[in-house]
């Protein structure tokens, strides 16, 4: 069975929102580092360890801030911010551009797959992620069959 969905396009706002929330949910330890950093405090009583903790933390996410929304302007990534309609099956995600235009993405290629409250979120790698709100599936079983196909590569669980 192929799912043949609406055409969708994914603005480049929430594009960086679903990347940077997805970074805190993968590199969630980086706040651990965070704690370990400010508690120096106990050694050296000092305001510059939280300073210093605090100044690192925000400069880690504005590096993937810049990276995020790097790729919204770049020429490679630029067909990600295209209306775009999807074709899926238990082989690959077809992302067309046209009727005669596409790109096929593998499940293979596929480091990580989410259901979450507005619609699937696919991570290819750090930077480059496939959202599909659920509005653009035709009906509920087509949400269904693509839950299954994500069960079955054990994707989600």
């Amino acid at each position: 069975m192929i799912i043949k969905t609406r055409k969708y396009q994914l603005k480049s706002n929430t594009y960086i929102k679903k990347g940077l929330l997805n970074l805190i949910n993968d590199q969630w330890w980086i706040f651990i580092i965070f704690i370990i950093i400010c508690s120096g405090y106990v050694w050296i009583s000092s305001f510059w360890w939280f300073i210093g903790a605090s100044i690192g933390i925000l400069l880690y996410f504005l590096f993937w801030l810049i990276q995020f929304a790097g790729m919204t302007q770049l020429e490679q990534g630029r067909y990600m911010f295209e209306r775009l309609s999807y074709e899926i099956s238990s082989q690959q995600i077809l992302i067309k551009i046209s009727s005669n235009q596409g790109m096929p993405i593998k499940w293979e290629n596929i480091k990580k797959a989410y259901k979450k409250s507005d619609g699937f979120l696919f991570k290819i790698n750090k930077v480059q992620l496939v959202f599909l709100p659920y509005k653009i599936f035709n009906s509920e079983n087509e949400i269904k069959f693509v839950e299954s196909i994500l069960k079955r590569k054990e994707y989600i669980k």
